[in-house]
């Protein structure tokens, strides 16, 4: 018995999926592996493709997708047997977060990045003492003019190596703000 309900449309994206990772990221895993870098590029043709966030709605370049595309994405990257790429977590955790929280300037300027391959999401959560939990966290964020000064500790971020690229990425960092809003977070 089948759970999930794949249609005609669904069956060929995981073809044209499989056919890249066959052809495009097999080949070169362990190369990336041992860099701990997957050149951009991949991400950029992830993005042409239609591959990266693709429940994105269609007004910031998305293709308002239903979620099973994005179940596929991620089932034919784990045949490729390797975390490098690790498109899921950029197209299905990070994304989101701009999506659901960020203003409607922020999603104007990043979300069709997001979708393009242009911009690579990172997050940044877990805390020494508190790993991922975030009503354990004690970083904190204090706006000065034109720059947020940052005062934390982070052990995890994902796609760190990344970030050096100038413009390449987007970093997502979680503020727990106690003083101000109860227990609420907030990411910027």
């Amino acid at each position: 018995m089948e759970i999930l309900t794949y249609t005609e449309d669904h069956l060929n994206f995981r073809k044209q999926v499989r056919r890249f990772m066959v052809k495009k990221v097999l080949p070169d895993v362990d190369k990336w592996e041992a860099m701990r870098l997957v050149p951009k590029t991949v991400w950029k043709k992830m993005g042409e493709l239609g591959f990266l966030c693709t429940w994105v709605d269609s007004a910031y370049g998305g293709q308002a997708k239903d979620f099973l595309y994005s179940v596929i994405i991620c089932e034919e990257m784990t045949r490729t047997n390797h975390g490098g790429l690790a498109a899921y977590l950029h197209s299905d955790i990070i994304v989101p977060y701009i999506d659901s929280y960020g203003s409607a300037a922020q999603k104007r300027k990043y979300l069709p990045g997001c979708v393009s391959g242009d911009i690579i999401t990172a997050v940044a959560m877990t805390e020494p003492g508190a790993g991922s939990d975030l009503a354990s966290m004690t970083t904190s964020a204090v706006e000065n003019k034109k720059t947020i000064v940052l005062n934390g500790s982070k052990t995890f971020i994902s796609k760190e190596n990344r970030l050096g690229e100038k413009g390449s990425g987007f970093l997502m960092l979680m503020e727990k703000l106690h003083e101000f809003h109860g227990d609420s977070h907030r990411c910027f």
